[in-house]
């Protein structure tokens, strides 16, 4: 008798992704200003488009992808994944010499473009990329080759999974903004951990209306295939624009999004936000940095009881969650957390022996779970520095309550060494953001000839506030002591923002330390 053994891993992403298209055929997957795709429409481009993708050659192809948030691009994606291939996304916001690199690190057969974004770069890519066996554009350019006109020619072939667990999926590139990009690399069963992990832990809404501001290229993207799998829609926007963000939530009751801080803030600034309905909204997702405690209480006064923050990193995402349930106004110590792992994830808090630390000590934040890397993209040795008896290393300081809600004290490399005293930047950022008249707050180390590091606090007001530098440093002193109080304090119009809107510390740092005989990191 013939024994029938299933896998242990369960179904590729590939497979979870291809099975929800089939599954609510008539349902709007993806909707735009001007446009929409239905789950059939969306299954069908991506059997053509995997007949264009046949003709490279390559029985596992490389496609780089330098795109908006459109559904074309998602659809590339999907097909080249089902044929057991992999994608790697360039930085939208990248220079053109770190994204040429990049398609030679990742050995990519061809280039994806979006030809109404990116048209310019792409044609530089053009001349400068080397090895591509082909360009295709999203639209007609004057490179390359329309992909859209070209997928459309083969008619409606049935989309293909050709995808096994082990087959590489995915290689994420770090920012870049601490030194060299390296790609993580995630294959097929660790992408449908990865959304395993969403649909068990996160608090999607029963049919999700997602509207995509951030790019889906980073971690906006995560929740595409989620959202399909319980057969929702994926609303996109090509950049995020606090007013037309609450129109669009208002006009197409939107119940979920995910948002950086300061986008939130952004919201929270709009003139328009009191006029809008946004009593649709469930769930509004936030990460990628630290937000201000005083603004997440606004926020939640505001706009409502909708707010979850989430924690990752490109080796691994998602680590832990902030429930809705925990952003409670009379619990507000917990705003200043991240979360508690979620349930895929061991969490272990580790000191420089590797060793576990008491209880409300900090200690590097070390992970296992299905869905982090496997290593980082041919650099062993940045592998084995990572991975450190099968635990994975997220360069993360936390301390850990009573309860297992972890509190993210600060970068390990972001760390001020000053005058003997560790102090973590993160610590003083929040004291300073709960001032009223306080927006936004980053703490830099910067040369002492005394202490070695003296630390440095720049600031950004809220409209029509005036910041009491003087006040602000005594408020740390009070609250922290006289080692972790700003030496100096500057008021700015703006922080130097990455294009994911995270605060770009290597920026504020550079002028400090150029010239001195210290990496910029």
């Amino acid at each position: 008798m013939a024994v029938l053994i299933s896998s242990l891993e369960g179904p590729t992403a590939s497979s979870l992704v291809l099975r929800a298209l089939r599954r609510y055929p008539q349902r709007t997957a993806f909707a735009w200003d001007g446009g929409s795709l239905s789950y059939a429409d969306t299954l069908q481009w991506i059997g053509s488009l995997q007949a264009v993708l046949c003709r490279l050659g390559a029985g596992r192809p490389r496609v780089a992808l330098l795109s908006g948030n459109r559904a074309e691009v998602w659809c590339v994606e999907a097909a080249v994944q089902a044929l057991g291939g992999s994608v790697t996304w360039l930085h939208p916001m990248g220079a053109l010499h770190d994204q040429v690199e990049q398609l030679s690190d990742a050995c990519a057969d061809a280039l994806v473009v979006d030809a109404l974004t990116f048209r310019e770069r792409g044609a530089e890519l053009t001349q400068q990329a080397e090895n591509l066996k082909a360009i295709w554009t999203l639209g007609p350019a004057e490179f390359g080759q329309d992909l859209l006109a070209l997928a459309m020619a083969y008619g409606t072939p049935p989309a293909r999974d050709l995808s096994h667990p082990d087959d590489v999926a995915t290689l994420n590139y770090t920012g870049g903004t601490t030194g060299k990009a390296k790609a993580a690399v995630r294959r097929q069963r660790a992408h449908a951990a990865m959304w395993r992990a969403i649909l068990s832990d996160f608090e999607l809404p029963a049919t999700p209306r997602y509207l995509a501001a951030a790019p889906i290229s980073h971690v906006a993207g995560t929740k595409i295939a989620p959202v399909l799998l319980r057969g929702g829609t994926i609303h996109l926007m090509q950049r995020f624009e606090p007013s037309q963000f609450l129109e669009t939530v208002e006009r197409e009751r939107i119940n979920m999004s995910l948002l950086v801080p300061t986008m939130i803030y952004a919201l929270l600034d709009d003139p328009q936000l009191g006029h809008k309905n946004l009593s649709s909204l469930e769930l509004l997702l936030y990460g990628a940095s630290p937000m201000s405690p005083t603004r997440l209480r606004e926020g939640i006064e505001r706009i409502g009881p909708v707010f979850s923050q989430l924690y990752g990193q490109t080796e691994c995402y998602p680590i832990s969650l902030l429930s809705k349930s925990d952003h409670d106004l009379a619990r507000p110590e917990l705003f200043a957390s991240c979360g508690i792992p979620v349930s895929a994830t061991e969490v272990c808090l580790l000191d420089d022996e590797g060793q576990p630390v008491p209880t409300g000590e900090p200690g590097e934040i070390c992970i296992r779970a299905p869905h982090a890397m496997e290593g980082y993209w041919q650099q062993e040795a940045l592998t084995r520095a990572a991975l450190v008896d099968d635990w994975l290393h997220t360069g993360d300081i936390a301390r850990a309550d009573h309860t297992g809600h972890l509190f993210i004290v600060d970068r390990k490399k972001d760390m001020i060494v000053s005058g003997g005293f560790n102090i973590y930047p993160r610590e003083v950022e929040d004291v300073l953001s709960s001032d009223p008249s306080v927006a936004m707050a980053a703490v830099i180390g910067v040369p002492d000839a005394k202490w070695g590091e003296a630390v440095m606090a720049v600031v950004v007001a809220k409209p029509g506030a005036s910041v009491d530098t003087e006040g602000l440093i005594q408020r740390v002193k009070q609250m922290k002591g006289a080692q972790h109080a700003p030496k100096r304090i500057a008021v700015v119009d703006a922080l130097p923002l990455t294009a994911l809107g995270k605060v770009d510390k290597k920026a504020l740092r550079a002028p400090h330390w150029t010239g001195m005989g210290r990496e910029v990191a």
